[in-house]
Order: C-alpha cells, then structure tokens, then sequence
C-alpha cells in the first residue's frame, strides 16, 4: 500500500475519499498555523482588543468624571446666582426703604418750611396791617372831621377852637 494511493476509508467514496499523504500534510499545516496564530497573532489582536475596551472603559470613566464635575460646577454656579439674586433682593428692598425715608424726610422738611413760611407771611400780614391800621387811623380821625365838617358846614371836633 503506498502513501500516495492509500485511501482511509475501505469504501469508494469517489472523489470524496481522502489520502493519507494529504491528510497528515493538512494536519500538520493546521498544527503550524494554529501555533503561529496562537503564539504571534492572538496576543497582539487581544491586546489591541483589551487597550481599546480600556480606552473606552476609561474614556466612559472620565466622561462620568467630568459629567460629575460639570454638575458640581453648574450647581455651584446656581448656588451663586440664587445668592446674588437674593442679594440684589435685599438691596432693592433696602433702597426703597431708603427712597421712601429721604421722601418722608423731604416731605416733613417740606411741611416745616410751608409752615415757617406761612408763618412768616402772617406775621408781615399782621404787621403790615397794623401798620396801615395805624396810618388809616391817623387819617380817619382828619377825614372823619373834615366830612363831618362839610356835611354840618361848620368845623367840628379839633378844628373848632
């Protein structure tokens, strides 16, 4: 029997029947392949494969981290804007109550100097009355006897001595 023509099956299987020489040669080819793709190959493709699932594991980490930080931060920032807002709050309320104190204060400055200049007037008015009192006073008496005088034709009062 010779290697060449050997066949392994006893039967006739056509061109399906194997030989030996190509089995064996097929086995050992199988065997070198897999040992190279095994040894060489399949570590540095898992490797490539496990750097990438790091990168990604760690680009997915960092992504948390920094989406963690982003809201640390806008969180703080609304924190800062809440406080500014409530502090321009009371500055608002503090400057009306201001406005409205130096408006109290202009109208009770105002009133008091209505009243000194009202006051004021009506002390010249009265002044000034008794004045023009006095002076009419002084001439009434003369008129009075000068139209006594010519309403009875003869002088009458002071005049008549």
């Amino acid at each position: 029997m010779t290697l060449a023509n050997s066949t392994v099956f006893k039967m006739d299987l056509g061109p399906l029947n194997p030989v030996w020489a190509e089995l064996i040669l097929g086995l050992v080819l199988f065997g070198l392949t897999f040992l190279i793709m095994a040894k060489a190959i399949l570590p540095k493709i898992k490797r490539t494969l496990d750097e990438r699932d790091d990168a990604i594991e760690g680009g997915t980490g960092r992504a948390d981290d920094l989406r963690s930080e982003a809201t640390a931060i806008r969180e703080q920032y609304e924190a800062e804007l809440a406080e500014a807002r409530h502090e321009a709050a009371r500055i608002r309320s503090q400057a009306t109550e201001q406005g409205s104190a130096a408006i109290a204060a202009a109208r009770a400055e105002g009133v008091a100097e209505r009243d000194a200049i009202l006051a004021a007037g009506t002390a010249k008015i009265a002044e000034e009355r008794a004045a023009a009192e006095r002076e009419l006073n002084a001439d009434v008496d003369a008129w009075a006897h000068a139209l006594a005088a010519r309403i009875v034709g003869e002088p009458v009062g002071a005049d008549r001595a």
